[in-house]
């Protein structure tokens, strides 16, 4: 893993963004287009925003998979991730080849599984720009995540912690509110990327940032398998950055 320490969110978001511009410029350079998949949450808004500003990027070669969402949810509730990335990506990445949904309100979540799991498999995923939450969960994959699976897509339980920070970011207003299911890509699954691009900022987040070098890799600490992936680097502002040892800081 490799860490950046930017001066503030807004700076990480555009240096993450530049890198992962880059990695879908040199994929869609070497094999004619590129495969990503696009987090969501509040720790991606800069990001978002100067990627889809990011100029020369051909958007028509490219196509995204969503990470997950809650289950129960329809794509026109405030919370929902697939609004939230139809507003602030497909609509701003102009002319993208497509974005794959996870549509976690189907009448029969196994077919919609089996359906994301299907179009996935076909694909090598160039990059993957995402985040690590309060509680070091990768995707919604919680502690303890299931470090077994390959299976794409899962079913997974949102805990306490994660539920919370859904509430304190404004996106609920209660945490009876707050689903206690989703949809999400697998921890493995991730791991499949070729590139792993993480922007954390915020002090909320310092601990999960600590916990993702200094503990050894478990399921109670998920994105502590970060550190076996040989190409993953995580953009943090001072604040996320906080609590890393000086030998990574």
């Amino acid at each position: 893993m490799k860490f950046n320490t930017l001066e503030n969110e807004k700076l990480m978001g555009q240096a993450a963004a530049k890198l992962g511009a880059e990695a879908i410029r040199q994929a869609i350079s070497n094999k004619g287009k590129a495969t990503i998949i696009i987090a969501t949450g509040s720790s991606q808004f800069d990001m978002l925003q100067h990627l889809t500003e990011q100029e020369d990027i051909p958007w028509e070669k490219v196509q995204a998979f969503h990470l997950d969402e809650y289950v129960g949810l329809s794509a026109e509730h405030p919370a929902s991730f697939r609004k939230y990335l139809n507003e602030r990506f497909v609509a701003k990445a102009k002319g993208l080849n497509k974005m794959t949904l996870v549509n976690a309100d189907a009448e029969d979540l196994e077919a919609e599984i089996a359906r994301l799991n299907a179009l996935i498999a076909q694909e090598e995923v160039d990059v993957c720009l995402a985040g690590i939450g309060e509680n070091g969960h990768l995707a919604f994959n919680d502690p303890p995540a299931d470090l077994a699976t390959y299976e794409p897509y899962i079913v997974v339980e949102l805990d306490q912690a994660c539920r919370q920070q859904q509430c304190n970011e404004g996106w609920f207003n209660g945490l009876a509110d707050v689903p206690s299911k989703a949809i999400s890509m697998s921890i493995n699954q991730i791991l499949k990327s070729k590139k792993i691009i993480l922007s954390v900022p915020g002090e909320r987040k310092a601990e999960a940032v600590k916990n993702t070098v200094a503990k050894s890799i478990s399921a109670d600490y998920p994105s502590s398998v970060l550190q076996g992936h040989a190409d993953c680097e995580i953009f943090l502002d001072v604040e996320s950055a906080s609590l890393l040892p000086e030998k990574v800081s």
